[in-house]
């Protein structure tokens, strides 16, 4: 993978269901050295110190046939991005198919290429959103489904910057129940879950892994 200069190129890079923003400029929202995360560190947050500054979302559509095949439906955004010239998301490819660039706002150009998604002249506040299959379900034991998100990051220099990300699962009533997060309901993170999903509600600084674990619904 080439490395990009960070005043021309941010790369964010989605394994699973994950966003990774790189070399993002120090932001103009009140941010400081001391809310850069150090390599290492993982902070969550709150209250964010730069509202309004990029984030990330995600909507997780698993079906019945899901629990069997591990492939769900996934929609992501990328929100209020930093100005850049060249922005790629990577997708992993062996678990990614069907990418599609549903909008985009702020964005000169977009186009897919095999399992990246490249965006030109990105002003900033501009946003894209994408829609993929994954097999991104793996079976823990009969019964028991994990989701992996992760690692998101905003990372600047050899640090990472605030950001917040919004997780939704969804699935038809009835079919599962949320067993588990990682990490769970602390000051900068708010989970909740209904009879039809699951949202986890994130703000951090650092580099951030989630697992999210599911169990079939009564019968």
């Amino acid at each position: 993978m080439m490395h990009p200069n960070p005043r021309t190129r941010t790369q964010l890079v989605a394994w699973l269901l994950t966003s990774l923003l790189l070399s993002a400029p120090l932001s103009a929202h009140a941010l400081d050295l001391a809310d850069v995360a150090l390599e290492g560190e993982l902070r969550f947050l709150a209250v964010r110190p730069d509202p309004g500054a990029y984030w990330y979302e995600s909507r997780v559509q698993i079906s019945e046939a899901s629990l069997q095949t591990g492939v769900v439906q996934l929609s992501t955004c990328h929100r209020a991005l930093d100005p850049n010239q060249k922005i790629v998301i990577a997708f992993n490819p062996e678990r990614v198919r069907d990418i599609t660039v549903v909008s985009t706002e702020g964005v000169g150009r977009s186009e897919v290429q095999g399992h990246l998604v490249e965006l030109a002249n990105v002003r900033r506040g501009g946003s894209v959103c994408i829609n993929l299959s994954s097999r991104a379900l793996d079976r823990v034991d009969e019964g028991t489904w994990r989701l992996h998100a992760g690692p998101l990051m905003r990372r600047y220099l050899d640090g990472y910057l605030p950001m917040q990300a919004h997780l939704a699962f969804r699935w038809p009533e009835g079919l599962l129940e949320l067993k588990t997060t990682l990490p769970g309901n602390q000051p900068g993170v708010r989970i909740a879950s209904s009879a039809t999903g699951a949202d986890l509600d994130l703000v951090f600084a650092g580099r951030m892994r989630a697992t999210v674990d599911l169990k079939r619904g009564p019968p």
